[in-house]
């Protein structure tokens, strides 16, 4: 199954960018600095998907509610933590909401904190750096990605594969949220999304500019 519009699926690892805008803005709204040892568990969880700093910095925001209270700040409006952060749930909407939210200069984080998390995002590591990258074209001049895989006890132990991020083109911003579950493996869900990445951002790119 796909994403479509308010279909609920679970997070797996994409929630480490909510863990992250969560903990930079628990930070702006105590007037607090985020250590440096904080910062670097952020970079090992998004970077390297390591799940000991996600679990580490879910209980420095407060866990459910603190992530909760972050998703309201954000604006996401179909997203559900849960004490097992991987087994939160969310939409392909909410998460676009997530990305918009960290793009608005007038949003609940400061430019630097955006910086942040989008450099993290830009540094994924090459072996989990599959799904938004393959809908990279010659004229995209950055990337950015954060994907979530797992097995669902719920789905017989099937896939759920998901990607979200960012591609940036001249005249563009895209940003895309692609989830899915129900797969074999990881590999054939990686497949789907990325094929379904590709096809949108092919007819995307070929709709006619808007005249201003």
């Amino acid at each position: 199954m796909l994403a479509v519009g308010a279909t609920r699926f679970q997070t797996a690892s994409i929630v480490k960018v909510e863990i992250l805008a969560a903990l930079l803005l628990r930070a702006r709204q105590r007037d607090q600095q985020v250590s440096d040892a904080d910062r670097r568990l952020a970079k090992k969880m998004i970077v390297l998907s390591d799940n000991a700093a996600a679990t580490a910095l879910y209980r420095r925001i407060g866990g459910k509610s603190g992530l909760q209270s972050a998703n309201e700040a954000f604006g996401l409006r179909e997203s559900t933590p849960n004490a097992s952060w991987g087994l939160s749930t969310t939409t392909a909407a909410d998460q676009v909401r997530l990305l918009a939210s960290l793009l608005d200069e007038d949003g609940p984080l400061g430019d630097e904190d955006r910086r942040f998390i989008f450099d993290a995002m830009s540094q994924v590591d090459q072996t989990q750096a599959w799904g938004v990258r393959a809908a990279a074209d010659p004229r995209t001049t950055g990337v950015y990605v954060k994907n979530g895989w797992d097995t669902v006890a719920d789905d017989q132990d099937r896939w759920q594969v998901n990607t979200i991020g960012r591609l940036v083109e001249p005249g563009h911003d895209w940003l895309v949220a692609v989830l899915s579950n129900h797969h074999r493996n990881q590999a054939a869900g990686v497949r789907i999304v990325e094929t379904v990445l590709r096809y949108t951002l092919r007819e995307l790119r070929a709709l006619p500019v808007a005249a201003t």
